[in-house]
């Protein structure tokens, strides 16, 4: 095997590097899911969901309070889950996505659990709408030899443009309706077509921690789109 340095990108390596390097991604990418669900279930058999829901309902302005400590907590847990040099901080920074990511979508998943047009149902077709999607960009992104990178631009603007309108529709009451579900899933399918390649050519092998935060990101903005799109359809 030849040596390489640590902040080589895995894209560089040999096959079976790369190979175990996306193993290691995609499995901390499940870890992160599998936590997910851990605390979702929790914060409802605790009740913190119903009463999240209940305090969102009496102070709809609220949700731009949780909105901005979700993105702290984001923030924060993407920079431990990126610090190679400390395995318990990437752990951390996993875990506290995963977390995170729990908390903002009690309140919403409550809400579609006790529609009696939704429900149980619901969830558990736009569960297996991501995980399809998710699987059919991954391979577009592995196959395809074309480079992604000029991605990156759109998908920050966009996602400023999407912060934007989330924020005005909060405050002044605004209905976002059924296309903006539809513009952010593809937002959110750009940017698993993005990353998928991205931590290929600009990760090291030990940062795997840290992709499978970046692609978990993604995959909940995707799941949360189709669950909104999903629930609204059978209204």
């Amino acid at each position: 095997m030849e040596s390489y340095s640590p902040t080589q990108p895995v894209a560089t390596l040999d096959a079976d590097e790369r190979g175990a390097f996306v193993i290691k991604v995609y499995q901390h990418l499940l870890l992160g899911i599998a936590a997910f669900v851990m605390f979702e279930t929790a914060l409802f058999g605790l009740g913190i969901a119903e009463a999240m829901y209940e305090f969102l309902v009496g102070a709809s302005s609220a949700w731009l309070l949780i909105l901005g400590a979700f993105m702290v907590v984001q923030w924060m847990a993407t920079s431990a889950a990126h610090d190679v040099q400390n395995e318990a901080k990437q752990y951390a920074g996993l875990f506290g996505m995963a977390a995170g990511q729990a908390l903002i979508f009690a309140p919403f998943l409550y809400m579609v659990f006790n529609d009696p047009s939704n429900g149980g149902t619901t969830v558990a077709a736009a569960a297996a709408i991501t995980a399809f999607g998710f699987a059919g960009l991954t391979i577009v992104a592995f196959v395809t030899r074309k480079d992604l990178s000029f991605l990156r631009p759109m998908l920050m603007w966009g996602g400023i443009a999407a912060l934007v309108l989330i924020v005005a529709a909060v405050l002044f009451g605004l209905s976002l309706g059924i296309w903006f579900s539809v513009a952010m899933i593809a937002l959110a399918g750009g940017s698993i077509l993005y990353q998928t390649q991205a931590i290929m050519a600009q990760y090291p092998s030990n940062a795997h921690v840290g992709a499978a935060v970046q692609l978990f990101a993604s995959v909940m903005l995707l799941f949360w789109y189709v669950l909104r799109l999903v629930s609204a359809l059978r209204r």
